[in-house]
């Protein structure tokens, strides 16, 4: 079989590279001579061959792997042979459900991306969505609680910035918490108000499948001022080109399994509703 010779072909190019693996390793190993042999002729099968080859070592070598694919929405449109995207997940499927080689994790800031591979047939049963959300308003406390947080900051904190982790990193860090809260805010509203300035002056368009749609000012603030009095609505309630463009510049998010739709973060949520009130 065409699979069982291109897995022959390739444990016989990893043997050198297996043998100096260290105990722990934390990525996929491939020399450069590797690579050239192995792509020359830029073959996906081989790409997906070779990772499986690699995991299959692990596995039977009494480790169990974990892949971890990043911000895969970068490849959503990629076209080999096909949509790239499909042989991915049918080579996950693969890895997990048919050989039990590996746990996998795709991970996505991009929630309609995240929808739309969620919604695939070929993943009904054979996957979970994992939602990492912001901190709720207990989990935020406790995580401050060791940082020499008094209440007053702690208050300012939460209506800022609300749960967002990296936010309160950079708050635990400095030393006037409540100028340094203003100032994110301050920079969040100033980035919001820009983009809908650009919007409305010059335009902007974005494709939906293969066709070009224009983005319009008035349905963007008609969409965002629901959030004056809601903290979420609901996808369907707005124009699809609005919804793509708000999630697009990571200014709205979209829970596929509540088909709801909210600010990115309580600090999103702030600006906007001070940035709507003067649209």
């Amino acid at each position: 079989m065409e699979r069982e010779a291109r897995y022959e072909r390739i444990k016989k190019f990893l043997k050198p590279v297996a043998a100096v693996l260290p105990e722990s390793y934390n990525g996929i190993p491939i020399p450069k001579d590797t690579f050239l042999k192995l792509f020359k002729e830029k073959e996906v099968e081989d790409a997906f061959v070779y990772i499986e080859t690699v995991l299959r070592a692990f596995y039977e070598s009494g480790r169990s792997p974990v892949l971890i694919i990043d911000e895969l929405q970068v490849i959503g449109d990629m076209k080999i042979d096909g949509h790239l995207i499909y042989k991915l997940f049918n080579f996950f499927v693969r890895l997990t459900k048919e050989l039990h080689l590996a746990h996998v994790f795709v991970i996505s800031s991009d929630s309609l991306f995240i929808e739309r591979v969620y919604s695939e047939a070929m993943l009904k049963g054979r996957c979970r969505y994992l939602l990492v959300d912001d901190f709720d308003y207990d989990t935020t406390a406790a995580f401050l609680k060791g940082h020499d947080i008094t209440c007053e900051d702690m208050q300012v904190t939460w209506e800022y910035c609300g749960g967002k982790p990296v936010c309160l990193v950079e708050l635990i860090n400095s030393r006037n918490r409540e100028e340094k809260a203003k100032e994110m805010f301050t920079f969040g509203t100033g980035e919001l108000e820009t983009r809908l300035k650009l919007v409305k002056e010059l335009g902007d368009e974005i494709m939906i499948g293969s066709k070009r749609c224009d983005v319009h000012y008035e349905k963007l603030v008609s969409t965002l001022k629901m959030f004056v009095s809601r903290e979420e609505i609901g996808m369907n309630e707005v124009d699809e080109v609005s919804k793509r463009y708000l999630v697009k510049e990571n200014i709205l998010f979209v829970d596929p399994l509540t088909a709801m739709m909210k600010p990115q973060s309580q600090l999103d949520l702030s600006a906007i509703r001070k940035v709507v009130g003067i649209a």
